[in-house]
């Protein structure tokens, strides 16, 4: 049977996810395969949550988690309808700092009401927004967002160096599965295009060259290579060849 971007999506957020810890710092308590106590006793249903024994969640599947992370954050996000890549870090988002916040994120880069639902008035600016800049642009803006919110946490100093390594290689995943590169990438100077941009310049860099050599010679420095031209005449050839040049530009722009 063939994968799902949810399963796909899972297997790159379960990279990130352990087994079973219970660090003194986690606000989420004992926790494993990412599902905290507080989520797997509101999944199966047993109140008050701290009435579910951490033995409960040291034995949970990976069957069990796959459901809870379907159901409590991929639909709940509605994934499933945005396009390849913006769907896995709105779902890595969505299961790091909850589903809320991750969406209310991303519809504040929209410009859209911050209802915490992913809408027909959020896919449609979703659409729009690809269909203008591409997908790259607002990945790169969500997983930015997104690091912006963990360093102001208090735990950051514990775990900040693994949240930003985490969001880092959720924003690359993200960026390869819309089939494009980070804006933050340098892209090789192109040299063709280099010359031909200076190309356009060449008569204005003659023209300053003999400008410079007039001007030399009026200083009373001399310059054997332009030898021939007096002073007076090298100036008054460079100011002709500038308007001239400025002139004809403009001749062409207004035909």
């Amino acid at each position: 049977m063939a994968r799902t971007r949810f399963d796909i999506c899972l297997d790159q957020v379960l990279q990130f996810e352990g087994g079973y810890v219970d660090h003194p710092s986690d606000p989420g308590g004992a926790t494993n395969l990412g599902i905290t106590r507080k989520t797997l006793a509101r999944w199966r249903a047993v109140t008050p949550w701290w009435g579910l024994a951490k033995s409960e969640v040291q034995s949970l599947d990976r069957a069990e988690a796959a459901q809870i992370y379907r159901g409590g954050y991929w639909d709940r996000s509605n994934a499933g309808k945005l396009p390849p890549g913006l769907d896995l870090a709105l779902f890595d988002f969505a299961v790091n700092s909850g589903p809320d916040r991750a969406i209310k994120t991303l519809q504040g880069q929209l410009k859209v009401v911050a209802d915490g639902q992913v809408g027909p008035l959020t896919l449609g600016a979703i659409k729009t927004e690809i269909a203008l800049r591409g997908a790259a642009g607002l990945i790169d803006a969500l997983c930015g967002k997104r690091l912006d919110f963990l360093t102001r946490l208090a735990t950051f100093a514990v775990f900040g160096k693994g949240w930003t390594a985490r969001v880092a290689a959720i924003r690359k995943a993200a960026l390869a599965a819309a089939g494009t590169q980070s804006s933050t990438t340098v892209q090789s100077p192109n040299w063709s295009d280099t010359m031909a941009a200076l190309s356009g310049y060449k008569t204005y860099i003659v023209a300053a060259f003999m400008l410079i050599a007039g001007l030399a010679q009026v200083l009373g420095i001399d310059l054997p290579t332009l030898d021939g031209g007096s002073a007076g005449h090298l100036i008054m050839e460079a100011l002709a060849v500038i308007f001239l040049r400025k002139g004809l530009k403009g001749d062409i722009g207004n035909a």
